[in-house]
């Protein structure tokens, strides 16, 4: 067994000590016609609680599954109507954000470096922990159709379908950690600048920093990863453009599509929401009005 795979086997193993212990809990004032939303709470690594939203369309099921991983970021919110009107929904939120910040309130910025010198210690190897356990949920959840399932979010999407089987379909947007000590190099954005920040206050600990990165570079879980993936690409010659994602869509064990964002927020939505639904067997939800002539 490789560092790499026994890195994140012994994860597996830690994880699976801790029960799920799920709370599931109505919100009325979230309620609507078409979907019934639902707190959830579950225990992951620590052992943590974490928390959750989950919405299931109003209706006779099963339905087909969406799961949101969580943003960079403090917040995560509730799920857009138009995905609770067609999906069950789950929207973690991990360790240290908004609802789950209790005992750990998440630095911003500075969660992208906490622990970052030791794999051990580090603390997205906890989040990633809490993203397999969201998975689990949502897969196990008897109003979801298990052969319609897909998920949506950065790179963390790849490192839980290397973990967890059951997805049909993965739309993957900005990267995190893909090729990050390269990325540094190329751009001064947050939160990539916050590996530059933390270099630049303890430069001794480069090579520490990149051997923790290198376990959660997707490349490295890629080919074990046979679902249909989109990958969303930037500008040519940018960190995100297709040259950029070339080794990872090489290495992605499946089928893989790319599409060429637009930076025209509707256009970009509405050819996204319409290749998932497309794979999940739902109807395209479009925000752009179009005026019949």
């Amino acid at each position: 067994m490789t560092d790499h795979s026994a890195y994140w086997s012994t994860l597996d193993h830690e994880l699976a000590r801790f029960p799920a212990a799920p709370e599931v809990n109505l919100t009325p004032l979230r309620r609507t016609e078409y979907a019934t939303v639902y707190e959830v709470k579950l225990t992951s690594i620590g052992p943590y609680r974490l928390f959750g939203f989950l919405s299931v369309p109003t209706g006779d099921g099963p339905f087909p599954g969406l799961y949101l991983t969580p943003r960079y970021g403090s917040v995560n919110n509730v799920p857009h109507p138009d995905d609770r009107r067609r999906y069950v929904v789950f929207q973690l939120m991990h360790r240290g954000q908004r609802l789950a910040d209790q005992p750990f309130a998440a630095p911003y910025p500075g969660l992208l470096t906490l622990g970052i010198d030791d794999p051990a210690q580090y603390i997205y190897r906890s989040i990633v922990a809490d993203c397999l356990r969201g998975a689990e949920f949502l897969l196990s959840r008897p109003e979801v159709d298990a052969a319609r399932v897909g998920i949506r979010g950065d790179d963390l999407v790849l490192l839980v379908m290397a973990r967890r089987a059951g997805f049909a379909a993965a739309d993957i947007g900005a990267m995190l950690f893909y090729r990050l000590m390269e990325a540094r190099a190329r751009t001064d954005a947050y939160p990539t600048e916050e590996i530059n920040d933390y270099l630049r206050a303890y430069p001794e600990h480069e090579a520490a920093v990149g051997a923790t990165l290198a376990h959660f570079d997707p490349q490295a879980h890629a080919p074990g990863i046979v679902a249909r993936v989109l990958l969303q690409t930037g500008d040519p010659g940018d960190p995100g453009g297709p040259e950029w994602l070339a080794p990872l869509r090489d290495a992605l064990g499946g089928e893989v599509e790319e599409y060429r964002l637009t930076h025209e927020g509707g256009t970009d939505h509405d050819w996204l929401d319409a290749w998932l639904a497309g794979q999940l067997g739902a109807t395209p939800h479009p925000r752009i009005w179009r005026i019949e002539r």
